[in-house]
């Protein structure tokens, strides 16, 4: 009874720890996505760019991330997530260094596309480090826990940068960007350590497999659930990085100072914290879909009430937004891993083609704004688009849920 006891509890402190490890991983993930809004203005400035090239910039590592999310996701499917992963957060830092580096738009453009290749293994790899340990109910909370990585390292990044990091570094935004570098390779390493001493992880079988997910992605295109989801990754996407990446500047088009600008978009991370430990544990068999249907509509009236300017509208906005970026990605992909079929054993390849289709919106988003921004109307017209792909995302939830989708889905709640 009492080594019973000892080997549940060694268990589950294995698991936790590696839930921490991705936690970390995540964390540096997020300060690197959230990097460069803060400092948009100084980029143009510094780095002789328009509102374009800074869009395409941007979008950068999205683009990048087109190309390698399946290989990426491959790669964690032959060789598991402990190497995958650490090859992952040294990427990311080399990103940073990279880009404090530039000295123009075309070295920039390079350094933040670096951030695409590593980027990929840690967003298929998170899933499936977590499905191989967690199990039932409580993937959904497992899930929900790590995406609060990229949230704080978001809103360190929004909120910490001008009011503190830049007056400490004397205005030097290059100082900046070394930091989040020198985190994100002891991230890499911390990682390394707890994955190379976790049981669960060396022992689990199924974190490597002999047949490739692209050998099986033509059964998986059969399933009108996996297009469609695949389709909304591409329009959510979209939504989140076009937003999200120009939140800071379109604030600042209103009359918010820097610093204000930058703890007024992390407020949508502070909401996501909490929306992603709650939402995607509610999303079990039978609510899935509704509940995509109604975030959906949350991230399309989130878009018209940014394009209010008073603080009400504002502020409503901003949390609706919150509360979609940081839950609807992981429902989207739950759902889309445990149709019928895929399962565990392709997590990482599917994973990899979610994140592809995902990317190419991820890209489109900020370049789009940033070529619709009109000195004007600012991003009137952005905020109108991104809207209209809401509207879509409503659209395609709807459509699975009439159609019956769910009946590819096992159930959640069981073990």
């Amino acid at each position: 009874m009492i080594l019973t006891d000892k080997i549940v509890r060694r268990t589950l402190t294995s698991k936790w720890l590696l839930l921490l490890g991705v936690w970390v991983l995540y964390f540096s993930f997020g300060l690197l996505t959230a990097s460069i809004a803060p400092i948009a203005a100084r980029l143009l400035e510094d780095l002789n760019m328009t509102h374009g090239e800074l869009g395409f910039a941007m979008g950068a590592w999205q683009l990048m991330y087109i190309f390698s999310a399946i290989p990426a996701g491959i790669l964690l499917d032959r060789v598991g997530p402990k190497i995958s992963l650490t090859i992952a957060g040294v990427l990311i830092a080399a990103s940073a260094f990279l880009r404090a580096s530039a000295i123009d738009f075309g070295s920039f453009v390079l350094a933040v596309a670096v951030f695409g290749i590593g980027g990929p293994i840690i967003s298929a790899g998170a899933p499936k480090a977590v499905i191989s340990v967690f199990h039932g109910k409580s993937r959904g909370l497992a899930m929900g826990i790590y995406l609060t990585g990229p949230a704080v390292g978001g809103i360190i990044a929004l909120s910490a940068t001008n009011s503190i990091l830049l007056p400490y570094f004397h205005d030097n935004w290059r100082s900046v960007l070394d930091l989040w570098g020198a985190i994100s390779l002891c991230a890499a390493f911390f990682w390394l350590l707890i994955a190379t001493s976790n049981e669960s992880l060396r022992s689990n079988g199924a974190n490597r497999v002999t047949v490739s997910g692209m050998q099986m992605s033509p059964s998986f295109l059969r399933k009108p659930a996996f297009v469609v989801i695949m389709f909304m990754s591409m329009l959510l996407f979209s939504y989140n990085h076009g937003l999200s990446n120009w939140l800071p500047t379109i604030l600042q088009t209103y009359g918010f100072s820097a610093a204000e600008s930058g703890f007024w978009a992390a407020a949508p991370t502070f909401v996501g914290i909490a929306a992603s430990l709650l939402i995607p544990r509610f999303a079990t068999y039978g609510r899935r879909f509704p509940i995509i249907a109604a975030l959906s509509v949350c991230a399309l009236i989130s878009c018209l009430l940014l394009s209010g300017r008073d603080q009400f509208s504002l502020a409503i906005g901003l949390f609706l937004h919150g509360v979609v970026r940081a839950s609807l990605m992981t429902i989207l992909l739950l759902s889309l891993i445990e149709i019928r079929g895929i399962g565990e054993r392709f997590a990482g390849a599917v994973g990899g083609m979610f994140f592809a289709s995902g990317e190419l919106g991820g890209l489109l988003g900020p370049y789009t704004l940033g070529r619709l921004y009109a000195n004007d109307d600012g991003f009137t017209d952005g905020l109108r688009l991104l809207a209209i792909i809401s509207a879509m995302m409503s659209v395609c939830a709807i459509y699975l849920l009439r159609r019956g989708e769910l009946r590819d889905a096992p159930n959640l709640g069981s073990p």
